[in-house]
């Protein structure tokens, strides 16, 4: 895979401005109705796409600038394009008017996007995990092609519109401009439909595929996953699939981003004198070294042994909070100490001077 600014042309330091530039101007060159004669044309064209994908956004470009192609997949985000559609579909703000050719790939319509939520452990949401996702969805027609028309057959340029789509209506000096009522503006009309599909160009199925959740996600969290939507009922490309993903609680752990925070109860002899203790962390539990003279709510940090951090720098820290607990049940003799430790002079706790 090639380096990203090496495909577009363009130095570490391009501006904003400038990489569009230089994206639109490579696009335009590798557009694939310009270059019907050469097949690769098309796969320069998304390289491109892909390229401008992760390098116009900022905190896909840090990720990337970091830690190279693995950079943006480590905060869930998988760059690039199944076809030439999905380029369209996602950057036809962009392009515009601009090539000034090709206008068939603005009828084409991009399946509808869906959503699915995945259930991880904290371990898998913490060390990253593969996961089998199901999803009922519509695909495209395999005995049609997606095209709905019956096989041997296919869609016919639209006698109303002549293939424009559109069809224009005369009011005084104006002509307005609105969407054919026959084939509603796709420009082409199925005179013999598929009988698998009934012309619609996609039949219902159930798939299921394999995700690689990344370390470190938390609850909430989305990833998308291109193509994995609904099948565009015109033969365009897919949907998005947009995978929630969903984090049991681990009851030993606080969560804080990629912080821990963790909660060690200590007797009034142990936070007096001091001690060693074990602690749970990611990586088993832990013995820690419980100074003399610990106080209530003081907090001990063990730096990068948190939860891995999605744009791969390092780990959190684990906050280990101390909690003296006082006695509620004592034997007599146990009183008796107590009084004995009172009266032999224990300094007492100083009081604020106001």
């Amino acid at each position: 895979m090639r380096d990203y600014y090496e495909v577009l042309g363009v130095s570490k330091t391009v501006s904003e401005d400038d990489l569009k530039k230089a994206y639109r101007k490579l696009a335009f060159e590798n557009h694939p109705d310009r270059n019907q004669n050469d097949p690769q044309a098309a796969e320069r064209f998304k390289e491109a796409a892909e390229a401008y994908q992760v390098l116009s956004d900022t905190d896909k470009r840090a990720a990337y600038d970091r830690f190279g192609h693995e950079g943006p997949q480590r905060g869930g985000f998988h760059p690039g394009f199944n076809d030439v559609e999905d380029v369209f579909s996602t950057f036809g703000d962009l392009f515009g008017d601009f090539f000034g050719f090709g206008g068939r790939r603005h009828a084409t319509r991009r399946g509808a996007d869906l959503e699915t939520e995945v259930a991880l452990s904290f371990e898998e949401a913490v060390r990253g995990a593969k996961k089998q996702v199901r999803v009922r969805r519509h695909a495209s027609c395999a005995t049609c092609g997606g095209s709905g028309a019956a096989p041997g057959t296919k869609p016919e340029i639209c006698s109303t519109c002549k293939g424009r789509g559109q069809v224009g209506h005369s009011q005084g000096f104006f002509v307005v401009s609105t969407t054919c009522p026959t084939c509603r503006g796709q420009r082409t009309v199925v005179k013999k439909a598929c009988a698998e599909c009934r012309g619609k160009g996609v039949t219902p199925r159930e798939d299921s595929f394999e995700v690689t959740v990344p370390a470190g996600v938390d609850d909430g969290q989305v990833l998308r996953l291109s193509g994995r939507g609904q099948a565009a009922p015109d033969g365009g490309h897919a949907g998005h699939l947009y995978v929630v993903l969903r984090v049991t609680p681990d009851a030993r752990f606080e969560r804080d981003g990629s912080h821990l925070h963790v909660r060690l109860p200590l007797s009034i002899v142990q936070a007096t004198l001091g001690a060693e203790l074990s602690v749970p962390s990611l990586d088993g539990d832990r013995r820690i070294r419980v100074e003399p003279g610990t106080q209530p709510g003081q907090v001990m940090m063990l730096r990068g042994e948190g939860i891995p951090r999605l744009e791969g720098a390092g780990r959190g820290d684990l906050h280990i909070h101390f909690d003296v607990v006082v006695p509620t049940r004592l034997s007599a003799r146990q009183r008796e100490l107590l009084r004995e430790l009172g009266d032999s002079g224990l300094e007492e706790p100083r009081r604020s001077r106001r």
